[in-house]
């Protein structure tokens, strides 16, 4: 594993992959820790914050073209930009419920499952986890 294609790749690339990565941690350690705090507010805005940074990044990145410079991928980004929103103001309503079954689906759709499909062959990320294939001698 190396970060070299990531690193070396286009803009916004990197910024989307490590916003992601981010996410990823931090959404992670919010389903973990406990609910409600203080700690849990201050981890989840700033979750969402970098969840609308990846989604509006991803415009950027039209390496699949399928419809026009975009890719279907995008629909999820559109999708993204406005659950997160909604995630947020259904938390600051005490709609806990719904915070929370938005907040799960977008980590585990928006983040894990289309994370999951960057590592197909021909993509940064698929050359970072697995390595650029080398012509041989």
């Amino acid at each position: 594993m190396s970060l070299g294609p990531l690193l070396s790749a286009r803009s916004p690339i990197p910024w989307h992959a490590f916003a992601a990565f981010a996410a990823l941690a931090i959404g992670g350690a919010q389903l973990a820790l406990p609910k409600g705090t203080l700690r849990h507010r201050a981890m989840g805005y700033l979750w969402a914050a970098l969840m609308l940074a990846v989604a509006i990044s991803s415009f950027w990145i039209q390496q699949i073209r399928l419809l026009g410079p975009f890719s279907p991928i995008h629909l999820l980004s559109i999708l993204v930009l406005v659950t997160v929103p909604l995630a947020v103001w259904h938390a600051r309503n005490h709609r806990v419920a719904k915070h929370r079954k938005a907040m799960i689906a977008l980590y585990v759709f928006a983040l894990v499952g289309a994370g999951v499909f960057t590592l197909l062959p021909g993509r940064v990320m698929h050359d970072v986890v697995f390595g650029v294939a080398q012509a041989g001698p």
